[in-house]
């Protein structure tokens, strides 16, 4: 390995430990506390000699954790440790340890070194608990030093960054990012808490979660380019899922009337604040549901969720205060954009007549884009910008929906919602089609445009349909982009700060 000249100082010091007869990475720790826990039998201690009017006299603790700080003064020194429970001091005197392993820890210790300490728990004169320390060990020496944290303020706000010059690296050594910053470790801390609320309240309502493939010989369920491989043995190209739709409504035919996933799905597509090729995804599937009742859950789910995560359904996103109290604003897609735009596009039944429409506006208009497309990408997109406090936007274009159910009164539209918070989608809904015909007509319909060279188009799944035909009860569907909800509940502008290992771009 190349070893900067900080690097080699440390180095030098990890072979002087080997000549000393230290492992510098020992094969095994003892450990009889974590940080949390020797605090709180201190404190434990303390309160019964205040109840039995004796003297304090603190357990006996071996401890370990990452070095953080140390002062030095002559024959006594004193340090913190960090674990992921929190951080300790340690009281450190020559006499206690000896001097051949005080001047080792002096003089071959560093900052960022994880190290175990035993000794009884005392409260120092400033009023800390800390480890009397009688025996001190290395447990891994760290070569690298940790980035030096600093601070400075954006958009109005102090942020605190570990030292990387530049803001990318934190991604690309996200090791060393939350080893040096405990504010972006709270991130994923929310984040685990925010998944694990996610599962309580479904499964507290009578849903199974289940797992359903990765790799699929036929892709579907969403607008999106999949990522393609191929199975040697089977001779095969296969498809990284792109969403979990199809095979959870194959599952309310298996006569599992609530089902739910959280996990991966994968979009070839564009990287952005918003976007990351591999993402995290909540789908649910509801027998006997409609998309009004799915908003229903929807918006109760999300205010849950906020309120278990953060203490309140009042969340701060970019400078916004956010209500997540239901019930939330619903709004059909056409009263939106007339809203927004001043277009109404039903007024515009073809795409030609639509784009010029929108191009007068001064809206972008892809040449050759079919109707639906044109609305959802041209007049939400504007529509998009302005919807900050939570809203449902109803009624969906057909031919951009081809596993919903049409409106009774207007077969140009589905059963279809998105809803958006902090001016980001969030997620998708549909009172799901259930009629086989039908929904080979719409995958025939959408072949013909990917025939045409739409890559987001949807191909026929004839498995999907055979499962159709056994009956698929009446049934709503949802979708929740798992890593946006935890960019709302942690005020964070870019996907990447909450996803732990983002895709970058590799380095020229």
């Amino acid at each position: 390995m190349e070893l900067t000249e900080l690097e080699q100082v440390r180095a030098e010091k990890y072979h002087r430990l080997r000549t000393a007869g230290i492992e510098p990475y020992p094969r095994r720790v003892e450990r009889t506390h974590t940080i949390a826990e020797a605090i709180s039998a201190y404190m434990a201690a303390e309160e019964a000699v205040e109840a039995n009017n004796a003297e304090v006299v603190g357990p006996q603790v071996t401890v370990a954790g990452r070095l953080r700080s140390v002062r030095t003064m002559g024959k006594v020194s004193f340090a913190h440790i960090e674990d992921g429970t929190g951080t300790m001091q340690l009281f450190i005197r020559f006499q206690e340890v000896g001097e051949a392993m005080y001047d080792t820890f002096k003089e071959c210790f560093d900052l960022g070194d994880f190290v175990g300490a035993q000794g009884a728990l005392i409260r120092t004169r400033t009023g800390e608990v800390s480890v009397a320390v009688q025996d001190l060990n290395m447990l891994a020496k760290a070569i690298t030093p940790l980035p030096v944290v600093k601070e400075r303020e954006e958009d109005g706000r102090i942020m605190r960054f570990g030292g990387f010059t530049d803001v990318e690296e934190r991604y690309r050594q996200r090791y060393a990012d939350l080893a040096s910053n405990p504010e972006v470790r709270e991130i994923f801390l929310i984040r685990a808490r925010t998944i694990r609320a996610l599962r309580r309240f479904l499964d507290a309502r009578g849903f199974l979660e289940v797992e359903t493939p990765i790799l699929q010989p036929v892709y579907g369920g969403a607008a999106a380019r999949p990522f393609i491989t191929h199975h040697n043995q089977l001779h095969q190209d296969l498809y990284l899922r792109i969403a979990f739709e199809l095979y959870l409504k194959r599952l309310l035919v298996g006569m599992y009337d609530r089902v739910y996933e959280i996990g991966h799905d994968f979009r070839n597509e564009g990287v952005s604040n918003r976007h990351n090729p591999e993402f995290t995804q909540l789908e649910f599937y509801a027998a006997y549901f409609d998309y009004q009742q799915v908003m229903c859950l929807c918006e109760e789910m999300i205010a849950t969720v906020a309120t278990e995560v953060t203490g309140s359904p009042v969340i701060q996103f970019q400078r916004h205060e956010i209500d997540l109290t239901p019930p939330w604003r619903r709004v059909t897609l056409r009263e939106a954009a007339i809203e927004v735009t001043g277009i109404d596009y039903v007024q515009y039944p073809t795409a030609e007549e639509l784009a010029t429409a929108m191009r007068a506006k001064g809206l972008p208009a892809k040449t050759g884009a079919t109707w639906g497309y044109l609305i959802d990408k041209g007049l939400l997109g504007a529509v998009e910008e302005t919807l900050i406090q939570p809203t449902f936007i109803l009624d969906y274009p057909r031919d951009i929906s081809p596993l919903a159910k049409t409106k009774p009164d207007d077969p140009t539209h589905v059963e279809r919602f998105e809803y958006f918070i902090g001016r980001l989608e969030m997620g998708n809904a549909f009172t799901e089609l259930n009629d086989p015909f039908d929904q080979e007509q719409r995958f025939l319909e959408m072949g013909r445009m990917y025939d045409e060279g739409d890559e987001e188009a949807h191909p026929m799944d004839e498995d999907y349909l055979r499962a159709m035909k056994y009956g698929m009860p009446p049934n709503g569907g949802f979708g929740l982009g798992v890593d946006r909800l935890v960019m709302l509940l942690t005020d964070k502008p870019t996907i990447r700060e909450v996803i732990l290992f983002p895709l970058l771009r590799e380095r020229d």
